[in-house]
């Protein structure tokens, strides 16, 4: 019963969200302050679902200018767990069937998120040029998940390249940013369903780079986030711990 009425009420969210949004964005549409604006209503969604979300690092990139940041994608519940931390003028990638999604794919779009055909190959190489000339020209940072695809309790899928070619030509810094895992963690049906963390890494000079090193930098990415979801997946464990016996012990 509590899962339904937690659907029920992110449904009624999200319709809402969609129709104040196409008002909103009327005389501004596809401004990307819209993104930053709408995330920061996301992002009270962990209260609905029953999170504790810490969220930190931002102070990392007050100083960092235009950015390509990157972020592990586990599930849907990521947009739960990842909206807070996105940055002003900050917009996120995503595959061109989003906008087919009832009221969320219209609210991507109007807000002014960018929408890629990822099955077509020579699409996205323009794209990754489209996207170097917007963060300059727009004066844009842009959210990708190099996974290309939910990870569904996998552990962190191996990353393709685009986001760091992105980054490279662009001469912008990469952000990792991590979030402790999710996977069989939600119950819509439990009534509190624990902490978890997300955390902005510090930005990652690419100006040694070149896009021929574009795999390396991913590699190292990699590495980089698997072990700091690692030690966050470490420190839930132990604050779970302590509120479990705080509870005991009250």
């Amino acid at each position: 019963m509590l899962s339904f009425i937690r659907i029920v009420l992110a449904a009624f969210f999200i319709i809402f969200m969609t129709l104040f949004a196409l008002i909103y964005c009327l005389f501004s549409p596809r401004d990307p302050k819209h993104v930053h604006f709408f995330c920061r209503w996301f992002n009270q969604l962990h209260k609905l679902v029953g999170l504790q979300l810490i969220q930190r690092g931002t102070e990392r990139v007050k100083n960092a200018g235009n950015s390509v940041y990157i972020s592990n994608h586990q599930s849907v519940f990521d947009f739960v767990t990842a909206p807070g931390m996105l940055q002003p003028r900050t917009v996120s990638l995503g595959k061109k069937s989003l906008l087919w999604l009832p009221f969320f794919g219209q609210l991507y779009w109007i807000t002014g998120n960018i929408l890629i055909d990822r099955e077509n190959k020579s699409k996205a190489r323009n794209t990754i040029k489209q996207v170097v000339e917007a963060i300059h020209q727009r004066n844009l940072s842009v959210w990708i998940y190099p996974e290309g695809t939910r990870s569904k309790g996998r552990g962190l899928l191996p990353f393709k390249t685009g986001a760091f070619r992105m980054a490279i030509e662009a001469g912008v810094p990469i952000v990792p940013m991590c979030v402790s895992t999710t996977h069989n963690k939600i119950d819509l049906n439990r009534r509190t369903n624990g902490v978890v963390i997300a955390e902005m890494l510090e930005p990652i000079d690419v100006s040694a780079y070149t896009t021929n090193d574009a795999r390396a930098l991913a590699d190292h990415c990699h590495k980089l986030m698997a072990d700091k979801i690692a030690e966050l997946d470490k420190e839930v464990e132990q604050l779970e711990a302590q509120q479990g016996a705080s509870l005991q012990a009250d």
